[in-house]
């Protein structure tokens, strides 16, 4: 008995078509919204690593006064590295947006999307 072939769609297939359409929009944005991710994930990495010292340093304590020194800097640390890290996303956001805004029309035509 013969099968009928099943036609199947590749979500892969697409990702080439899109990300060309997407760049024909607006390089500046996606070259600005790549170093934003590139600068999160460094911050994330490096928080990590200092939690991780904390937790190590947390197990060293002989007091309770030990460890309450060691939380207190960890929470003041964490919120000023959160706080510059806060705003320096948010400059990178506010030049990627002025970038990509500067470039005047886009490019894109009306037809050049794929479906």
């Amino acid at each position: 008995m013969p099968t009928a072939k099943k036609k199947t769609t590749s979500k892969t297939a697409e990702a080439p078509a899109n990300a060309a359409a997407m760049m024909g929009f607006a390089p500046e944005a996606l070259a600005g919204w790549r170093d934003i991710m590139t600068e999160w994930g460094r911050f994330v990495t490096d928080r990590l690593k200092q939690d991780a010292e904390t937790q190590r340093a947390m197990l060293q304590c002989k007091t309770t006064a030990e460890l309450f020194q060691v939380q207190t800097e960890f929470f003041q640390t964490a919120a000023k590295q959160y706080s510059e890290e806060t705003m320096r996303l948010m400059q990178m956001m506010s030049e990627t947006a002025g970038k990509s805004m500067s470039t005047g029309v886009s490019s894109r035509k009306y037809d050049d999307v794929p479906l």
